[in-house]
């Protein structure tokens, strides 16, 4: 990587890290919230329906949040969603994720809040890196790239940060793997940070290693410089 190509991430990291960032990304929904467990469920269903087109995002993470009401967290401790989100129920609430998708969600947060202070102290008994542990917690596959999950990620886990939370202290920034999205992909491609534009696991961790060589110990803020031109057309 040259000198040239790092300065320039970095220039796109300083610029695109930034609190403007939250008002048009799905993470301005757990942002509505300051105590732990409602930042945590909001961030992690929010991140769940993270895909498609922006505005149905944001629209539809908007309904899911008027159901919950003032606390994602009481709303999971009182069983509403039982009620609205039932789980015969196969249509959809966003795209192919039905109520009865949720249903399952909802389930798996009621049990973890059961046990444990936090979904981060649920996590921890789990084996492996955190994507590994999130993706047993939910009983889906650690093998694919798992942009939704590792976003989620980033946002517990990121410290120092005007976008991201910082609010899991026992896991580190530098076991992150950045979330794999369009933007990101092609402009990694373009500059050279891998030579696949493939939606592997492999090749987020390629990209992920390449920006370890700019931010050694949080390469996921690469993630900013990456997705920000991209969005952009700066690149």
């Amino acid at each position: 990587m040259t000198d040239t190509l790092k300065q320039q991430l970095l220039e796109w990291a300083d610029v695109y890290h930034c609190a403007a960032f939250i008002q048009n990304d799905p993470v301005q929904f757990p942002h509505r919230y300051t105590q732990k467990q409602d930042i945590e469920i909001s961030g992690l269903l929010t991140a769940l329906m993270s895909f498609g087109n922006r505005k149905q995002i944001l629209k539809k993470a908007d309904e899911l949040h008027k159901l919950m009401g003032t606390s994602p967290y009481k709303y999971v401790q009182s069983c509403q969603w039982k009620e609205n989100f039932r789980p015969t129920d196969k249509s959809s609430f966003y795209r192919m994720l039905s109520h009865a998708n949720f249903h399952s969600y909802f389930t798996r947060l009621y049990a973890a809040y059961s046990s444990f202070d936090s979904l981060e102290d649920a996590l921890l008994p789990y084996p492996g890196n955190p994507m590994e542990k999130l993706c047993t917690f939910l009983g889906v596959s650690n093998r694919s790239p798992q942009k939704k999950l590792n976003m989620f990620l980033r946002w517990m886990i990121r410290q120092h940060s005007e976008v991201d939370f910082g609010i899991w202290n026992h896991f580190d920034s530098r076991d992150l793997i950045i979330p794999l999205d369009t933007h990101v992909c092609r402009v990694a491609y373009t500059l050279g940070l891998t030579d696949s534009t493939t939606f592997s696991l492999n090749n987020a961790r390629r990209i992920t290693d390449a920006l370890t060589e700019i931010f050694p110990d949080d390469p996921c803020l690469g993630d900013f410089a990456l997705f920000g031109s991209g969005v952009n057309r700066t690149v």
